[in-house]
């Protein structure tokens, strides 16, 4: 077994992803000696140390980061900056902080001017999760084969660079580098638009009169399906993205509305030519996926 990469490691934040790093440090040994757990509630609290998925629980987050040389933050992004107010002081002298969320400029915003003198912050985002969340939901496998994103800023130190790249390999994930607002554009398209959409389906869905919501339920096509499973996301954690990427965000969506209304004058006066073109555009991509093996 590989050496321990970080003395003690504290993640702020067990939900889907936190829990599921720490049990992948339970599973390898070779992520930290000691991991120590943040969770905001009692009742996540007593669940945590029931998976016995960390060494250290703390409610107290300035607790939890205390000698820690690794710091992650795995709490919703909106709640960022009150965290690392709370927690900045009793940061150790060359910690690492990082985190998982899957917004970057909002990331360097909320943390960047908090850092104390001689930390790194080395913002990275896990491309990968489940509708599902809170301590149960995390697996140790969730993570292989999928995509991490670093998004370093200018001046970073290189090694703590490394030390974050090489968390995430041994996690399992193949690594990328990306400038943090190109990574903003990319994940609006990929990730926050079609969560977006999602929710705007299964809203309009359940504002049918009811007879015709029953059949919606009961005859419920996959397509309607997998909008159900991305709209039964957690809703804190992405009013929080919306948020914090809203320039992308509304960016991709004009686009895509812009796109959506071209589709609707095929349709309406019969264009099969362009419609089957969109059509096979869709199945290039799907087939693109599969051959990366990210579908």
């Amino acid at each position: 077994m590989a050496e321990p990469l970080f003395d003690r490691l504290c993640l702020l934040g067990i939900g889907l992803i936190g829990s599921s790093i720490a049990r992948v440090a339970r599973v390898r040994g070779d992520l930290a000696r000691t991991v120590v757990a943040h969770a905001k509630t009692p009742a996540t609290l007593a669940r945590v140390r029931e998976l016995g998925i960390a060494d250290v629980v703390e409610e107290d987050p300035a607790k939890a980061v205390q000698g820690a040389d690794c710091v992650i933050f795995c709490v919703p992004v909106g709640a960022y900056a009150e965290v690392m107010a709370a927690v900045a002081p009793q940061l150790k002298p060359g910690a690492i902080v990082t985190d998982v969320g899957s917004t970057k400029m909002s990331v360097i915003r909320d943390l960047g001017p908090l850092m104390p003198a001689g930390c790194h912050l080395v913002p990275a985002h896990p491309m990968a999760g489940t509708e599902y969340s809170g301590p149960d939901a995390g697996f140790p496998e969730l993570f292989q084969g999928r995509y991490t994103i670093i998004t370093p800023v200018a001046g970073t130190d290189p090694e703590a660079v490394e030390k974050v790249r090489e968390l995430w390999r041994r996690c399992g994930s193949m690594i990328e580098t990306l400038d943090p607002a190109t990574h903003d554009k990319v994940v609006a398209i990929v990730s926050h638009l079609p969560h977006l959409l999602a929710f705007t389906i299964v809203s309009t869905a359940d504002d049918l009169a009811e007879e015709t919501k029953e059949a919606v339920l009961k005859f419920a096509a996959s397509g309607f399906r997998d909008f159900t499973r991305i709209a039964a996301s957690d809703p804190t954690m992405w009013r929080d993205v919306f948020l914090n990427n809203r320039e992308a965000l509304l960016e991709m969506l004009a686009r895509f509305t812009e796109d959506s209304h071209a589709l609707g004058r095929a349709v309406r006066w019969g264009q099969a030519e362009f419609i089957e073109d969109r059509i096979r555009r869709g199945r290039k991509i799907r087939q693109g996926l599969i051959e990366r093996k990210q579908a």
